[in-house]
């Protein structure tokens, strides 16, 4: 069973497990055992009723201390396995870490709320949510992949079929704030063969008006109101010369 006692001594493993350095998981680790209290108070039950025995009481489960409930999320979040594997990771059965899963969630969104990295959703807003002290943010446009498990259903095969690295997929379009290099904004989720300028397009940005955008060639022709847009440019090839 994986636990952060062990994972506090092997900084690799907890980075490759969960994405985050151990004092990155320990700065997170308050805020999402305030945002749980908060969600879940100890003096009540599920249903909101003045619990009748003290807290604390009763058999500990495999995800009783918060620092374990935070590391069953963000190896979850990470890795993506099936159910049935985070079951054998963190002893539970293929419920539990389903009920856990959607238990846990909101509790993370909250804490990267009060902690304020969490990234903007909405497009509109995203010119409001950056810092009015900064006139001329240089961002970073980019799509991101994450595999998913291949549909039976020939249909939803084809529309979650990214085309590249013979993969299936779901896909987001984010902008990365590069003085401060943390994602400021993430796009909603469209399915893998959604191309990237499609999904900046369909989402409409709305921009801070000095900004410099800089993009790659799967945002050609993409040129939002924005003081400037950079676009890297692929070296030609060399041609292989064939001697007879």
């Amino acid at each position: 069973m994986i636990t952060y006692t062990t994972l506090q001594s092997d900084p690799r493993s907890l980075l490759a497990l969960t994405g985050l350095t151990l004092s990155e998981f320990q700065l997170l680790l308050p805020a999402f055992t305030r945002a749980y209290a908060r969600r879940y108070p100890a003096d009540r039950t599920l249903a909101g009723l003045p619990r009748q025995r003290a807290a604390g009481g009763g058999s500990k489960g495999s995800l009783h201390a918060p620092e374990q409930k935070l590391l069953f999320l963000l190896v979850y979040l990470k890795t993506y396995p099936l159910q049935v594997l985070m079951g054998e990771l963190f002893d539970l059965s293929q419920p539990g870490v389903n009920y856990w899963i959607h238990r846990l969630l909101p509790i993370l969104q909250a804490a990267l709320d009060d902690l304020g990295v969490r990234p903007e959703r909405n497009p509109r807003h995203f010119a409001q949510s950056q810092p009015p002290c900064e006139t001329e943010p240089r961002l970073i446009i980019d799509g991101t992949e994450r595999r998913r498990q291949r549909p039976k259903n020939p249909e939803k095969q084809a529309l979650v079929y990214s085309g590249r690295k013979k993969k299936h997929c779901d896909k987001n379009v984010v902008i990365v704030h590069a003085q401060r290099q943390r994602i400021d904004y993430l796009s909603q989720t469209y399915a893998g063969k959604t191309h990237e300028k499609k999904i900046a397009d369909d989402e409409k940005i709305s921009y801070p008006p000095g900004a410099t955008l800089y993009k790659d060639t799967g945002f050609q022709g993409y040129e939002p109101a924005v003081k400037e847009t950079c676009q890297a440019k692929k070296k030609a090839t060399p041609r292989a010369t064939h001697r007879r």
